[in-house]
Protein backbone atom coordinates (compact mmCIF):
# COMPACT_ATOMS: atom_id res chain seq x y z
CA UNK A 1 0.00 0.00 0.00
CA UNK A 2 1.23 3.49 -0.87
CA UNK A 3 1.91 5.46 2.31
CA UNK A 4 1.50 9.24 2.26
CA UNK A 5 2.44 11.67 4.99
CA UNK A 6 -0.31 14.23 5.60
CA UNK A 7 -1.42 16.18 8.64
CA UNK A 8 -4.06 18.86 9.05
CA UNK A 9 -1.29 21.20 10.19
CA UNK A 10 0.05 21.15 6.62
CA UNK A 11 -2.92 23.43 5.89
CA UNK A 12 -1.54 26.35 7.86
CA UNK A 13 -3.71 29.50 8.04
CA UNK A 14 -1.85 32.49 6.63
CA UNK A 15 -2.66 36.00 5.59
CA UNK A 16 -4.07 36.35 2.08
CA UNK A 17 -0.83 37.00 0.19
CA UNK A 18 0.71 33.74 1.52
CA UNK A 19 -2.40 31.57 1.52
CA UNK A 20 -2.64 30.42 -2.12
CA UNK A 21 0.29 27.92 -2.07
CA UNK A 22 -1.14 26.30 1.07
CA UNK A 23 -4.52 25.43 -0.43
CA UNK A 24 -3.12 22.52 -2.42
CA UNK A 25 -2.25 20.57 0.74
CA UNK A 26 -5.95 20.27 1.47
CA UNK A 27 -7.13 19.69 -2.10
CA UNK A 28 -4.65 16.99 -3.19
CA UNK A 29 -5.79 14.30 -0.69
CA UNK A 30 -9.42 15.21 -1.39
CA UNK A 31 -8.84 14.66 -5.11
CA UNK A 32 -6.97 11.37 -4.65
CA UNK A 33 -9.69 9.94 -2.39
CA UNK A 34 -12.53 11.20 -4.60
CA UNK A 35 -11.13 9.46 -7.69
CA UNK A 36 -10.21 6.25 -5.76
CA UNK A 37 -6.49 6.54 -6.44
CA UNK A 38 -6.11 6.43 -2.65
CA UNK A 39 -8.23 5.80 0.40
CA UNK A 40 -8.00 7.22 3.90
CA UNK A 41 -5.86 4.19 4.84
CA UNK A 42 -3.08 5.45 2.56
CA UNK A 43 -2.48 8.51 4.72
CA UNK A 44 -0.62 8.75 8.00
CA UNK A 45 -0.13 11.68 10.36
CA UNK A 46 3.39 11.96 11.79
CA UNK A 47 4.39 13.44 15.12
CA UNK A 48 6.85 16.37 15.29
CA UNK A 49 10.46 15.37 14.71
CA UNK A 50 12.79 15.07 17.71
CA UNK A 51 15.40 17.75 18.31
CA UNK A 52 18.17 15.15 18.02
CA UNK A 53 17.13 14.18 14.52
CA UNK A 54 16.94 17.81 13.39
CA UNK A 55 20.45 18.36 14.75
CA UNK A 56 21.83 15.61 12.53
CA UNK A 57 21.51 18.23 9.77
CA UNK A 58 20.97 21.74 11.17
CA UNK A 59 23.13 23.96 13.36
CA UNK A 60 22.10 23.88 17.01
CA UNK A 61 21.96 27.65 17.54
CA UNK A 62 19.90 28.24 14.38
CA UNK A 63 17.46 25.45 15.19
CA UNK A 64 16.79 26.46 18.79
CA UNK A 65 16.46 30.12 17.82
CA UNK A 66 13.92 29.05 15.21
CA UNK A 67 12.10 26.77 17.63
CA UNK A 68 11.99 29.37 20.40
CA UNK A 69 11.08 32.26 18.09
CA UNK A 70 14.36 34.05 18.72
CA UNK A 71 15.53 34.63 15.13
CA UNK A 72 16.44 38.23 14.36
CA UNK A 73 14.56 40.31 11.81
CA UNK A 74 17.55 39.92 9.48
CA UNK A 75 17.38 36.11 9.81
CA UNK A 76 13.61 36.05 9.33
CA UNK A 77 13.54 38.22 6.22
CA UNK A 78 14.87 35.59 3.75
CA UNK A 79 12.37 33.00 5.03
CA UNK A 80 9.41 35.08 3.89
CA UNK A 81 6.71 33.70 6.19
CA UNK A 82 5.32 35.59 9.19
CA UNK A 83 6.82 33.44 11.95
CA UNK A 84 4.95 31.57 14.68
CA UNK A 85 5.38 28.49 16.86
CA UNK A 86 2.62 26.79 14.86
CA UNK A 87 4.53 27.29 11.63
CA UNK A 88 7.69 25.76 13.12
CA UNK A 89 5.60 22.86 14.46
CA UNK A 90 4.30 22.32 10.92
CA UNK A 91 7.87 22.17 9.61
CA UNK A 92 8.81 19.61 12.27
CA UNK A 93 5.83 17.41 11.37
CA UNK A 94 6.73 17.57 7.67
CA UNK A 95 10.33 16.52 8.39
CA UNK A 96 9.24 13.58 10.55
CA UNK A 97 6.84 12.53 7.79
CA UNK A 98 9.77 12.31 5.39
CA UNK A 99 11.78 10.19 7.86
CA UNK A 100 8.87 7.82 8.49
CA UNK A 101 8.17 7.65 4.78
CA UNK A 102 11.80 6.74 4.13
CA UNK A 103 11.59 3.81 6.52
CA UNK A 104 8.39 2.67 4.83
CA UNK A 105 10.04 2.93 1.41
CA UNK A 106 12.82 0.61 2.53
CA UNK A 107 10.15 -2.05 3.10
CA UNK A 108 7.71 -1.30 0.28
CA UNK A 109 9.63 0.63 -2.38
CA UNK A 110 8.00 4.06 -2.27
CA UNK A 111 6.41 6.65 0.01
CA UNK A 112 5.22 10.21 -0.41
CA UNK A 113 4.90 13.42 1.55
CA UNK A 114 2.17 15.79 0.39
CA UNK A 115 4.33 18.66 1.67
CA UNK A 116 8.12 18.78 2.02
CA UNK A 117 10.76 19.51 -0.55
CA UNK A 118 12.06 22.34 1.64
CA UNK A 119 15.33 22.45 -0.27
CA UNK A 120 16.20 26.13 0.36
CA UNK A 121 16.87 25.50 4.06
CA UNK A 122 20.61 25.56 4.79
CA UNK A 123 22.57 24.08 7.68
CA UNK A 124 22.43 27.35 9.61
CA UNK A 125 19.58 29.40 8.12
CA UNK A 126 16.20 29.33 6.43
CA UNK A 127 15.31 30.78 3.07
CA UNK A 128 12.40 31.08 0.62
CA UNK A 129 9.66 29.60 2.85
CA UNK A 130 11.97 26.74 3.92
CA UNK A 131 13.13 26.41 7.54
CA UNK A 132 14.09 22.73 7.96
CA UNK A 133 15.35 20.73 4.99
CA UNK A 134 13.15 17.61 5.19
CA UNK A 135 14.92 15.42 2.63
CA UNK A 136 18.38 16.38 3.88
CA UNK A 137 17.29 15.56 7.43
CA UNK A 138 15.91 12.18 6.35
CA UNK A 139 19.01 11.38 4.27
CA UNK A 140 21.27 12.11 7.24
CA UNK A 141 18.98 10.03 9.47
CA UNK A 142 19.45 6.99 7.20
CA UNK A 143 23.20 7.48 6.91
CA UNK A 144 24.00 8.30 10.53
CA UNK A 145 21.88 5.42 11.78
CA UNK A 146 23.77 3.13 9.34
CA UNK A 147 20.57 2.21 7.50
CA UNK A 148 21.95 3.30 4.09
CA UNK A 149 25.42 4.30 2.96
CA UNK A 150 24.85 6.03 -0.41
CA UNK A 151 21.93 8.30 -1.20
CA UNK A 152 20.93 10.15 -4.37
CA UNK A 153 18.79 13.29 -4.15
CA UNK A 154 16.96 13.98 -7.43
CA UNK A 155 15.70 17.56 -7.23
CA UNK A 156 13.45 18.40 -10.19
CA UNK A 157 11.80 21.49 -8.74
CA UNK A 158 12.26 24.50 -11.06
CA UNK A 159 14.40 26.22 -8.42
CA UNK A 160 17.85 24.91 -7.58
CA UNK A 161 18.04 23.09 -4.25
CA UNK A 162 20.68 25.47 -2.95
CA UNK A 163 20.28 24.51 0.69
CA UNK A 164 20.55 20.80 -0.11
CA UNK A 165 23.60 21.34 -2.32
CA UNK A 166 25.32 23.33 0.43
CA UNK A 167 24.53 20.83 3.19
CA UNK A 168 26.04 17.92 1.25
CA UNK A 169 28.83 19.72 -0.62
CA UNK A 170 31.56 17.78 1.22
CA UNK A 171 29.64 14.54 1.73
CA UNK A 172 30.66 11.79 -0.68
CA UNK A 173 27.84 9.56 0.55
CA UNK A 174 25.15 11.84 -0.90
CA UNK A 175 24.95 12.76 -4.58
CA UNK A 176 22.89 15.89 -5.30
CA UNK A 177 21.31 16.28 -8.74
CA UNK A 178 19.38 19.45 -9.59
CA UNK A 179 17.42 20.23 -12.77
CA UNK A 180 16.40 23.89 -12.61
CA UNK A 181 15.78 27.14 -14.44
CA UNK A 182 18.97 28.98 -15.28
CA UNK A 183 17.40 32.41 -14.85
CA UNK A 184 15.38 31.68 -11.75
CA UNK A 185 15.74 31.83 -7.98
CA UNK A 186 18.20 31.45 -6.36
CA UNK A 187 20.14 33.90 -8.47
CA UNK A 188 23.35 32.92 -6.68
CA UNK A 189 23.44 29.18 -7.19
CA UNK A 190 25.26 26.70 -4.96
CA UNK A 191 27.17 23.80 -6.52
CA UNK A 192 25.40 20.43 -6.60
CA UNK A 193 27.22 17.27 -7.63
CA UNK A 194 25.46 17.79 -10.96
CA UNK A 195 23.49 20.88 -11.97
CA UNK A 196 21.51 20.90 -15.21
CA UNK A 197 20.25 24.38 -16.07
CA UNK A 198 17.48 25.21 -18.54
CA UNK A 199 16.74 28.42 -20.40
CA UNK A 200 13.39 30.15 -20.10
CA UNK A 201 10.72 28.47 -22.21
CA UNK A 202 12.30 25.00 -22.21
CA UNK A 203 9.71 22.44 -23.35
CA UNK A 204 9.11 18.72 -22.83
CA UNK A 205 11.49 17.40 -25.49
CA UNK A 206 14.78 18.83 -24.23
CA UNK A 207 13.95 18.42 -20.55
CA UNK A 208 12.91 14.76 -20.84
CA UNK A 209 15.85 13.91 -23.11
CA UNK A 210 18.28 15.29 -20.52
CA UNK A 211 16.57 13.36 -17.75
CA UNK A 212 16.52 10.10 -19.71
CA UNK A 213 20.23 10.46 -20.47
CA UNK A 214 21.60 11.73 -17.15
CA UNK A 215 19.65 9.92 -14.45
CA UNK A 216 20.44 6.32 -15.54
CA UNK A 217 24.08 7.33 -15.93
CA UNK A 218 24.23 8.69 -12.37
CA UNK A 219 22.49 5.62 -10.95
CA UNK A 220 24.94 3.32 -12.75
CA UNK A 221 28.03 5.22 -11.60
CA UNK A 222 27.02 6.21 -8.06
CA UNK A 223 24.99 3.06 -7.22
CA UNK A 224 22.70 4.65 -4.60
CA UNK A 225 20.92 2.53 -2.01
CA UNK A 226 18.13 5.09 -1.64
CA UNK A 227 16.70 7.97 -3.71
CA UNK A 228 14.96 11.13 -2.56
CA UNK A 229 12.84 12.67 -5.31
CA UNK A 230 11.66 16.27 -5.12
CA UNK A 231 8.83 16.41 -7.66
CA UNK A 232 7.98 20.12 -7.89
CA UNK A 233 5.47 20.87 -10.64
CA UNK A 234 6.59 24.48 -11.09
CA UNK A 235 8.36 23.38 -14.28
CA UNK A 236 5.05 23.67 -16.17
CA UNK A 237 4.08 26.37 -18.60
CA UNK A 238 2.09 29.24 -17.08
CA UNK A 239 3.60 28.67 -13.63
CA UNK A 240 3.82 32.08 -11.98
CA UNK A 241 7.35 31.46 -10.69
CA UNK A 242 8.71 28.85 -13.07
CA UNK A 243 9.69 30.31 -16.48
CA UNK A 244 9.91 26.84 -18.09
CA UNK A 245 7.21 25.49 -20.41
CA UNK A 246 6.62 21.78 -19.85
CA UNK A 247 3.12 20.47 -20.45
CA UNK A 248 1.01 18.59 -17.92
CA UNK A 249 1.75 15.38 -19.84
CA UNK A 250 5.46 16.19 -19.90
CA UNK A 251 5.49 16.69 -16.16
CA UNK A 252 3.76 13.33 -15.69
CA UNK A 253 6.28 11.64 -18.01
CA UNK A 254 9.09 13.11 -15.91
CA UNK A 255 7.61 11.35 -12.85
CA UNK A 256 7.28 8.13 -14.81
CA UNK A 257 10.94 8.22 -15.90
CA UNK A 258 12.21 8.74 -12.33
CA UNK A 259 9.94 6.20 -10.67
CA UNK A 260 10.42 3.54 -13.36
CA UNK A 261 14.18 3.79 -12.86
CA UNK A 262 13.75 3.39 -9.10
CA UNK A 263 11.54 0.35 -9.59
CA UNK A 264 13.71 -1.27 -12.28
CA UNK A 265 16.87 -0.82 -10.18
CA UNK A 266 15.16 -1.88 -6.92
CA UNK A 267 16.07 1.41 -5.25
CA UNK A 268 13.64 2.64 -2.57
CA UNK A 269 12.39 6.18 -3.17
CA UNK A 270 10.77 8.84 -0.99
CA UNK A 271 8.92 11.66 -2.79
CA UNK A 272 8.29 15.16 -1.48
CA UNK A 273 6.01 17.43 -3.50
CA UNK A 274 7.89 20.72 -3.70
CA UNK A 275 6.60 23.78 -5.57
CA UNK A 276 3.70 24.48 -7.89
CA UNK A 277 2.38 27.96 -8.56
CA UNK A 278 0.31 27.74 -11.72
CA UNK A 279 -2.10 30.58 -12.40
CA UNK A 280 -4.88 27.97 -12.30
CA UNK A 281 -5.18 25.97 -9.09
CA UNK A 282 -6.69 23.00 -10.94
CA UNK A 283 -3.45 22.60 -12.91
CA UNK A 284 -1.40 22.43 -9.71
CA UNK A 285 -3.70 19.80 -8.21
CA UNK A 286 -3.75 17.72 -11.39
CA UNK A 287 0.03 17.80 -11.82
CA UNK A 288 0.72 16.83 -8.21
CA UNK A 289 -2.00 14.17 -8.32
CA UNK A 290 -0.31 12.66 -11.37
CA UNK A 291 2.78 11.97 -9.24
CA UNK A 292 0.65 9.91 -6.82
CA UNK A 293 -1.11 8.15 -9.70
CA UNK A 294 2.17 7.19 -11.38
CA UNK A 295 3.64 5.93 -8.08
CA UNK A 296 0.55 3.83 -7.43
CA UNK A 297 0.66 2.42 -10.96
CA UNK A 298 4.35 1.53 -10.97
CA UNK A 299 4.78 0.18 -7.46
CA UNK A 300 1.39 -1.31 -6.62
Amino acid sequence: MLKISFDEKYIYPLEENHRFPMIKYELIPEQLIRENTCSKENFFSPQPISDNNVLLTHEKQYYFNLKNQNLTAKELRPIGFPMSKELVEREKIISQGTIEGSLYSLEHGVSMNIAGGTHHAFYDRGEAFCMLNDQAIAANYLIKNEICKKILIVDLDVHQGNGTASIFKNDKNVFTLSFHGKNNYPFKKEVSDLDIEFDNGTTDKLYLEKLENKLPEIIDKFEPEFIYYLSGVDIMQNDKLGKLALTLDGCKERDRIVLNLCKLNSIPVQISMGGGYSQELKNIIEAHSNTFRVAQEIFF
